[in-house]
């Protein structure tokens, strides 16, 4: 079950199937994919996705799957990377509570997403050597430039689980916390990105995301902050910064 709720410009979207390790089958995908077009149709500003109970998300839901006519593409390529894409292109800053079970799919829901924040609980890994199966939902590209590809192989051989604090000092993940902590960080974090300039948290996230995947170099980088800086000078944010800093005063941004 995923549930969605909206309140002071943010979502919170939960993966509700405590009882399954909030595993994922197409249908809970399907579900996924709407509740992010729902939040995006509200206009929210930040968004947060976290799991109930003791994991995040243990992967793909295979109870019911024959390995024998499995459509694996219909699966990956067809439901699960669209959905992926589709988290990474939401129109504001996200965030993820990371805790227990954080596998495959449910890895991935993680790479997706803008900020996660791990608590010390989380397991991390490639567990997919006890099912003859390999690591998907973009897991490879994540730990091959974060860790190298000694450390990505000799995790996905062995099927070792970092810890939260692992991961995080690995560089895979942005901030570790202790259990009890890590929620309420979260969701601290998404109040105050909802209160920002959304516009240029957004110039951020696309500058950000054609660095990662089109390796550009400084002074292309550079170049296209310039164009993104000029651009949010036509914004009402960016108009309403200048003068709060200039009357020395707290800033009242609304996202335009």
């Amino acid at each position: 079950m995923i549930d969605l709720a909206i309140a002071d410009d943010v979502a919170t979207i939960v993966l509700n199937a405590p009882a399954k390790l909030n595993s994922l089958d197409e249908q809970a995908l399907r579900d996924l994919g709407r509740a992010y077009d729902e939040a995006d149709a509200a206009g929210v500003r930040a968004l947060v996705i976290r799991g109930e109970g003791r994991a995040f998300c243990a992967g793909r839901d295979i109870s019911a799957v024959d390995p024998r006519d499995d459509d694996v593409m219909g699966y990956l390529g067809g439901l699960v990377t669209p959905l992926l894409q589709r988290m990474a292109r939401f129109p504001a800053p996200t965030f993820a509570v990371a805790h227990g079970a954080c596998l495959g799919v449910g890895l991935g829901l993680l790479i997706a997403t803008d900020v996660v924040y791990v608590a010390e609980s989380a397991k991390v890994g490639s567990p997919f050597a006890a099912l003859g199966a390999t690591l998907d939902s973009g897991g490879h590209a994540l730990f091959v430039e974060r860790l190298g590809a000694h450390k990505t192989l000799d995790l996905i051989y062995t099927g070792r689980l970092m810890s939260g604090a692992e991961a995080v000092a690995s560089g895979l993940f942005s901030r570790v916390l202790p259990d009890d902590e890590v929620l309420q960080t979260t969701t601290d974090a998404a109040a105050t990105a909802a209160r920002g300039a959304t516009a240029a948290f957004l110039a951020s996230k696309q500058l950000v995301t054609r660095i990662r995947d089109e390796r550009l170099a400084l002074w292309e980088s550079i170049d296209l902050e310039n164009a993104a800086q000029a651009a949010l000078c036509d914004t009402d944010d960016y108009r309403e910064g200048f003068a709060a800093f200039q009357q020395k005063r707290k800033p009242e941004f609304r996202g335009r």
